[in-house]
Parts: C-alpha cells; sequence; structure tokens
C-alpha cells in the first residue's frame, strides 16, 4: 500500500510538472513563436531547472508535440462530456451540438494561447509534428460527427449533411468566432456570442424557424 502510494505520489507531481512547463511553453510560443522560443526560456518561464525540461520531454519539439496532444485532448473530452450530458437529460442532438459549441466556447475562453497556437498550426506543412496534429484534431471532429451521424439516423437531422464536412464546418466556426471575439470584440460576454452561434446552428444545422 505504502508503495503504491508513493508512486501515485510521484506520477501526480510530474504531472503537475508537465502542466506548469505545457503552460509556459504554450504562452512564450504564443507571444514570441516556436523557433524564438528556448528551453532556458520555457523551464524558467514554469519556474523549474533547465534538466527538468528534458527529464520529461526529449526536446523542445517533443514538448510542442505533446502539448497539442493535451490541449486537443481536453478540448475533446470537454465536447464529448457536453453530448454525454446532454443525452443523460434527454436532449435532442442539435442541443447537444449547441452544448458542445458552449463547451468549445469555453475551453476558448480559458485557453487562448493554446487555441490561437492551435489554429496556426493547422495551416503550417512543415512541421514534424503535422501528422500528431491531424490525428488528434480528427479526435475532436470525430465527436461531432458522431452527434450528426446519430441525428441523421433518428430523423432530427437531413440525410442530405455531409456529416465529416459539416463536422469540420462547425468545429471551425467555434475556433473563429471565438478568436475573433477575443481579438475583435472583447467587450462581448461568452454567453452573448454562444447566443449568436446558437441560433445559426439552429437555423442552418437542424432547419428550425423562430
Amino acid at each position: 500500500m505504502e508503495s503504491s502510494s508513493a508512486t501515485a505520489g510521484v506520477s501526480t507531481r510530474r504531472e503537475a510538472t508537465r502542466q506548469k512547463l505545457y503552460e509556459a511553453a504554450v504562452t512564450l510560443i504564443a507571444e514570441q513563436g516556436f523557433s524564438a522560443t528556448t528551453v532556458d526560456e520555457i523551464a524558467e518561464r514554469a519556474g523549474v531547472a533547465k534538466g527538468t525540461v528534458y527529464y520529461n520531454f526529449a526536446s523542445k519539439s517533443v514538448l510542442f508535440e505533446e502539448l497539442l496532444r493535451h490541449g486537443v485532448g481536453l478540448l475533446t473530452a470537454s465536447l464529448r462530456e457536453a453530448a454525454e450530458s446532454t443525452a443523460r437529460t434527454g436532449g435532442g442532438k442539435v442541443d447537444a451540438l449547441d452544448a458542445m459549441i458552449r463547451a468549445g466556447l469555453v475551453f476558448i475562453d480559458r485557453y487562448p494561447a493554446f487555441t490561437q497556437l492551435y489554429v496556426a498550426e493547422l495551416w503550417r506543412t512543415n512541421r514534424a509534428w503535422q501528422s500528431t496534429l491531424m490525428v488528434v484534431r480528427q479526435q475532436a471532429v470525430a465527436v461531432v460527427e458522431g452527434v450528426l451521424r446519430e441525428g441523421v439516423e433518428n430523423g432530427e437531422f437531413s440525410e442530405e449533411i455531409d456529416v465529416p464536412l459539416t463536422a469540420s464546418a462547425l468545429v471551425g466556426m467555434v475556433l473563429v468566432a471565438a478568436l475573433d471575439w477575443q481579438s475583435f470584440q472583447p467587450e462581448r460576454s461568452l454567453d452573448d456570442v454562444h447566443a449568436a452561434l446558437s441560433r445559426l446552428l439552429q437555423g442552418r444545422v437542424s432547419g428550425r424557424r423562430g
């Protein structure tokens, strides 16, 4: 039991350290770019020794790749929980999509620097982590695809919907709208932005009027 507790303690401390490194890296890279950011700066910002960075990650590139996995993993989990929570309360698929839009906005509001980096990296083609980024992106989009497919199957959505493209469009809509909100319309509240996107969803995806 003592050995198990000690192992759990080490694991918790290491996870806390990795979280510090993720936060330091994402902030610095958002401020000055990947190439200009050094491991020394990441360690200093995280409040750890340089060796701690290499103990947890083989290189700066590996750290950034894991950062992308970690961040998109959090987003994917929040989208999935929003859909599952809606299902538990008896909501329909449009309700699930609406809940996922809000979950996405909440995530972006909480992690704006990560979101900026993620969107920027989607358009780059010369990065070592490009294949990883495509995989984790698809994991997030797949959650939305699942809800759309279920909606088509139960008759809530039209069979004419292009599920993969619609899922990508919904995710992209939330990302771009949220970044625009934070950059150019910061005076607007999260509720206000969600309401606007919700009306768009209700009118364009579900076909509801009113």
